[in-house]
């Protein structure tokens, strides 16, 4: 396994620019990290040359990118407008393309519609059916650029489409490709699955990307919700050998805490440095874990 984090975990906002990444990619390796995920949309609207020079980031410390996407509404693959679902086609081919200038072979997120969801129309087996067809294209498009696609399982409250692990696979069969995949996440399993090892055992093969944090989303070892020994053994029962990557949410206010609906500070006030210790325990405790 190899280990990582979301570019967001610093700041408030979603948008960010080339100069932070780079700043946040030395940060990254310097506390220990493999991966730094960061956003497929970023990504998309980045130049040729900003992706040359992130790329020259992640080389210069040693990262291996993982790239994370949640759709605009404007991009749904599950939207009752097909131009709307063509739109999200063309989205994700671009993405792939420029996914190739940073050498990123891993996309996941909640590919199959919009994030966050706004719950406006809840037709769940319509949405399989439209998003099914929209990811059967995409799926073709990653097995071309040698990209494997997995598919995020959400809880109730941010989708309605894929809430556990077992329709997750259900949905993943009927797509019929093997660049698709699943991502599991303990902090939607916790509210979602009825057991978080046996969801990552039935999932086996298929679990193409992990993350991780806590019930409240805080970082894995700060309150011991989750049983992270628990865990990490279905990861090695399964000979899982991918990308775990934190998600974590301390800090409220602005896009990100809009978003993830974090009302409080969950960091006691850290400061950067503060935050840096804080994320450095977290990949000692989850390795102790795992490994």
């Amino acid at each position: 396994m190899k280990f990582g984090t979301l570019f967001s975990y610093w700041s408030h906002d979603w948008n960010t620019d080339l100069s932070n990444y780079i700043r946040i990619a030395r940060k990254v390796s310097e506390i220990g990290f493999d991966i730094l995920e960061v956003s497929a949309d970023h990504l998309y609207h980045f130049s040729e040359d900003d992706l040359k020079r992130l790329n020259d980031a992640r080389l210069k410390h040693g990262l291996t990118f993982t790239v994370n996407s949640g759709p605009a509404k404007k991009y749904d693959l599950a939207s009752k407008q097909e131009s709307v679902r063509e739109d999200g086609i063309a989205y994700f081919k671009a993405i792939f393309d420029k996914m190739k200038s940073v050498e990123a072979i891993s996309l996941a997120g909640a590919i199959y519609s919009y994030w966050p969801a706004d719950f406006s129309d809840t037709d769940k087996d319509g949405a399989w059916l439209r998003s099914i067809a929209s990811l059967k294209s995409v799926a073709r498009d990653a097995e071309n650029a040698g990209v494997t696609v997995s598919l995020e399982v959400l809880n109730r409250n941010e989708s309605y489409i894929l809430n556990t692990a077992a329709e997750g696979l259900d949905y993943r069969d009927r797509i019929g490709s093997d660049a698709v995949k699943l991502l599991l996440d303990t902090y939607h399993m916790n509210i979602e699955e009825d057991s978080t090892p046996d969801a990552i055992r039935a999932t086996g093969r298929w679990l193409g990307h992990f993350h991780i944090g806590e019930n409240n989303r805080k970082l894995p070892g700060m309150n011991g919700t989750i049983d992270w020994n628990a865990v990490g053994t279905a990861l090695r029962d399964i000979r899982y050998d991918g990308a775990v990557v934190m998600e974590p949410f301390l800090l409220a206010g602005g896009t990100v805490g809009h978003s993830i609906r974090l009302w409080r500070d969950l960091s006691d006030a850290a400061d950067e440095r503060q935050l840096d210790r804080l994320i450095s325990d977290s990949l000692a405790f989850v390795k102790k874990n795992f490994l």
